[in-house]
C-alpha cells in the first residue's frame, strides 16, 4: 500500500456537494492499494502513519504523533498513486488492486487506525471527490508498505 501524508490544520472531503469527511488538526492520507497487498499491508501501514511524529512540540520538534495531539485522519481511498508514469504519457494503473479488494484493504486500513483510538473520516470509495486542505508546514511523507524511500 502507498499513501501520502499530508499534516494539516484542517481538511475535508466533498462528494456531489455535500461534505462527507471533515478534520481539523491531523494528517489527510490518500491511499492506494496495489494488487499484491495484503492484510498485512494494511496493518503496518496504519501503525507507521498513527506513530508518526509529525507534530511540534513545545521546542519546535517534530516529536508528537496523532495521539499526543489529538489529532484526527482523513483517510481518502486513491488509486492513482499505484500510477506507473516511467513509460510513454498516459500513467498505467496495471499495479493497482481492483475494486473489491482495494475497498477492502482501505477499510481494513481505516479500522486498524480507528482501533487504536483515532478518530477516522473518510471519502467515498470510487466516488468524484473534491479534497480540500490546509497544509501545516508544510509537511508531507510518501510511504510504501513495501519499501522505504
Amino acid at each position: 500500500m502507498r499513501a501520502v501524508v499530508q499534516r494539516v490544520s484542517r481538511a475535508s472531503v466533498t462528494v456531489a456537494g455535500e461534505v462527507v469527511g471533515r478534520i481539523g488538526r491531523g494528517l489527510l492520507v490518500l491511499v492506494g492499494v496495489a494488487e499484491t497487498d495484503t492484510q498485512d499491508d494494511a496493518v503496518s501501514l496504519a501503525a507507521r502513519i498513527a506513530g508518526l511524529r509529525v507534530f511540534e512540540d513545545d521546542a519546535g520538534k517534530m516529536n508528537l504523533a496523532l495521539a499526543d495531539v489529538g489529532g484526527s485522519v482523513l483517510a481518502v481511498s486513491q488509486f492513482t498513486l499505484l500510477g506507473d508514469c516511467r513509460k510513454g504519457r498516459r500513467p498505467s494503473f496495471i499495479a493497482a488492486a481492483r475494486p473489491g479488494k482495494a475497498d477492502e484493504l482501505y477499510r481494513a486500513f481505516c479500522a486498524e487506525l480507528a482501533g487504536q483510538g483515532i478518530a477516522v473520516e473518510t471519502g467515498r470509495f470510487q466516488q468524484h471527490m473534491d479534497v480540500e486542505l490546509v497544509n501545516d508546514g508544510p509537511v508531507t511523507l510518501l510511504l510504501d508498505s513495501r519499501r522505504e524511500f
